[in-house]
């Protein structure tokens, strides 16, 4: 199969990487030209575990010279969907699927506006990464699943395609019906430690031995949940608690958040489609969201200062 990943960074490279490895034809496309330049010269450099391997796989800058590809992924940061989606939309060819791995929500509907809805599935996975240097990363994908599915619920043959391949690399795929409910509990996740770990500064390990920080990371996920309820989705996640336990399974002490990553780039985060999601919902179904305002309001605080002067 055809990949192309729209968007390098840590997870791009980790999911791209494993199947590259796997034999599938992958093109990652990123706009740093010191990553791009470091993976063709050199291969991608992937720590899992206690392994650690080069992986020979394309890198580009743009899709300007490809040819259509079988699945694009995008996986950019979600405030660049639209660019980089419309960036690429001469590759989209007649039988190419489009497929949003990204954290958050609202990714599918941009895409669908700019390629059509029939082309575009969800998804959701549970891959880890972290961007070391140009080239060189740590890689998180053993026994974390990736569920993937079609917009209207059924079952199709191309996103059984498409879970087949990864689950040849051994990446554990699945397709649901209930794509929605998949998303709203990979949101949960996010939602229990993605602001909180930006605006304290720590990582996991640090993260969960703070009590305080554990009761502020279950009051949010709580408030996902009643506007998750409330517009109709079905969880399979059914306490708060099981969100933030899950969060940090399978991750090392060390494991930094996206948002963390973020915000020591000094870049800005994805708190509009995570946290943000949350209040927006909440504004929408009557659904009070005053912890997930909090920390949308000091995650944009700490964009704030982190701004050039």
């Amino acid at each position: 199969m055809r990949i192309c990943f729209l968007g390098a960074g840590a997870l791009g490279c980790a999911i791209g990487g494993t199947l590259a490895k796997a034999g599938s034809d992958v093109t990652l496309i990123d706009r740093n030209p010191p990553h791009v330049d470091a993976i063709n010269r050199d291969g991608l450099w992937m720590k899992d575990g206690e392994e650690e391997q080069v992986v020979r796989v394309r890198a580009a800058l743009n899709a300007d010279d490809l040819a259509p590809p079988d699945l694009i992924v995008v996986l950019v940061k979600s405030f660049h969907t639209r660019s980089a989606i419309e960036a690429a939309r001469h590759i989209v060819g007649p039988d190419t699927a489009v497929m949003s791995l990204q954290n958050g929500m609202g990714h599918e509907e941009i895409l669908a506006e700019v390629v059509g809805r029939d082309r575009v599935l969800a998804g959701k996975t549970y891959v880890g990464g972290v961007k070391l240097s140009p080239g060189r990363i740590i890689a998180g994908t053993r026994d974390k699943r990736t569920v993937i599915g079609e917009l209207d619920g059924t079952i199709s043959e191309r996103a059984k395609a498409i879970a087949a391949e990864f689950e040849r690399a051994g990446l554990p795929c699945e397709v649901s019906e209930n794509i929605m409910g998949v998303m709203w509990d990979k949101l949960l996740i996010n939602v229990s430690t993605g602001a909180l770990s930006a605006i304290t500064g720590q990582v996991y390990g640090a993260l969960y031995a703070v009590p305080e920080i554990e009761a502020t990371a279950i009051a949010a996920v709580a408030e996902a949940m009643a506007v998750a309820r409330a517009s109709g989705v079905t969880l399979s996640i059914k306490e708060p608690r099981d969100a933030w336990r899950m969060a940090a399974e399978g991750l090392p002490y060390e494991f930094k958040t996206s948002m963390l990553q973020s915000i020591e780039k000094g870049s800005v985060t994805e708190v509009d489609f995570i946290n943000g999601s949350v209040v927006r919902g909440g504004q929408k179904y009557n659904v009070p969201t005053p912890v997930n305002q909090t920390l949308v309001a000091a995650v944009k605080g700490i964009e704030r200062r982190l701004e050039p002067k």
